[in-house]
Formats: C-alpha cells, structure tokens, sequence
C-alpha cells in the first residue's frame, strides 16, 4: 500500500511539526530508495523502499517485525509445499506461528538460508530491504559458524581454508569450479572449528570441508556481522523480537 513521504515522514516522530517535514523536503534531506525527493505528496511504497533524512534510515512504528532465532535441527528455511509437507517436513516459519498474527506471518522471510541440518543464528523479517542489506554479496557481511568433522582437520587443511579452496558449485544443472574468498578460521582443541565467511554460496561451509576431503558432521552459525547468538541466550527453537535499529546497530556497528 502506498503513502505519501509528507505522511511517512510525519508518523515517524522524527520530525517536531508539519513544517519541520516539508522543509526536510523540499531541503533536499529526503532520498527514497536512493532519489532525492522534493515533494512533499510523492507516493510510494514504504514496505519495499528505504527512506533516509540526512542519511539516517527512518523508520515507522510497527512497520515491521523481525526476529532472532535459534534454528533447531530438522526443520528448512522455506515454506512448504505439498510435497515436503507430505514427507512431514517442518519450516522455520512455523516456529513463529504462536507469536505473531495472520499478516505477519505470511509477510515473514528468512535472511539466508540454513539448510535442513544446519542449527543456530537466522533471523526472520517482514522487512525486504534488511534481508537484502544483509545478504547482499556486495555488504560482505561476515558470518561465523562452528564446525564438527570426521575426521579432524589438521593445520594444514586450516591453512588451506584461510586462503580460499575450489569447491563445485551447481547452476543450472551444470558444476563448475568456483575459488572461495580467504577465511578466518580458528582451531579449538576438542577439535571444533571455528570458521567466519563472507560469502553466502549454497552449502558453502559444508562444500569447502568437502575439498579437503573430510565431512561435516555438526554445523551451527555462531554469529551475523556483530550479532552474537550466545549473547540472546535462545534455547534451540526459541526466538526473541528485536528492534530493528538494535539489530542493524549489532550487525553493521551503525
């Protein structure tokens, strides 16, 4: 549904008055979706483009919901179709189903994916453009995941991962080689590895210990950008409502 800017930004209590939201207007101070916009009665649709005064992000009460869950093992970040729901597959989507209304829930999208094995950090909004700030390739946002192979890998195949290794990557049908960028990785006694990334290819993680030859046996993302799992202290499929700026100020360090 469209709104018009002298309205948006009037509800999002940034502004003292009538006044103060035409000047910020027709100043120039207000971009829509990237634009400078000058009139005060422009439409658009505030679900899907970012309007920003100064550039400050703004932000209307309630707009959006988003959330911070822990991903429990055996459910998949998609909603179902007949045939999933046959197998009796569970989603990420219903694990939200008891906390939030009709609209929202259909309106929810996953930022990335974890596949269906995959336990820890994904976060769930009704807002496009964080999904989109977030997983876009060219933000770089750096996601640490904890790892579990048999067997071990040695420092070598560590060293191998800081430097990039060539995995396959499938794309239409057809693999082809692909160099994966440098990676921090950590190697912890008990034999846990501890690696953080920048990239989101499909299956990345579990591909790139597949090049040295091992398997992953237990994966569980840790961290996006400066947002820390263990810090929300969620039981596996639990999850907790955050603010939107809170996120985006832990994420990005805004």
């Amino acid at each position: 549904m469209k709104v018009r800017l002298h309205q948006y930004l009037s509800r999002t209590g940034r502004f003292a008055s009538k006044r103060e939201v035409k000047e910020a207007v027709w100043s120039g101070d207000i971009t829509v979706a990237g634009s400078v916009i000058k009139d005060i009665a422009f439409q658009f649709n505030a679900n899907t483009k970012a309007v920003h005064w100064r550039g400050e992000r703004l932000h209307l009460p309630g707009l959006h919901r988003t959330y911070v869950l822990n991903k429990p093992e055996g459910v998949i970040c998609s909603r179902l179709n007949r045939q999933e729901r046959a197998l009796g597959k569970r989603s990420v989507f219903e694990l939200l189903r008891d906390v939030v209304d009709d609209s929202t829930y259909d309106r929810m999208l996953t930022v990335g994916r974890l596949d269906e094995a995959t336990t820890g950090l994904l976060i769930l909004t009704t807002d496009g453009q964080l999904v989109h700030q977030i997983a876009s390739p060219e933000n770089k946002v750096a996601k640490t995941y904890a790892v579990r192979t048999t067997p071990r890998i040695e420092a070598s195949d560590a060293a191998k991962l800081r430097e990039g290794v060539v995995i396959e990557l499938e794309e239409n049908g057809v693999l082809r080689p692909y160099q994966t960028q440098p990676a921090n990785v950590a190697l912890e006694a008990d034999g846990t590895v501890f690696i953080t990334i920048s990239e989101g290819k499909k299956r990345q993680v579990r591909r790139m210990f597949a090049s040295l030859g091992v398997e992953v046996i237990d994966l569980h993302r840790c961290s996006i950008g400066g947002l820390h799992l263990d810090a929300l202290r969620l039981e596996r499929g639990a999850s907790v409502e955050m603010d939107e700026r809170l996120l985006r100020q832990s994420i990005f360090h805004e």
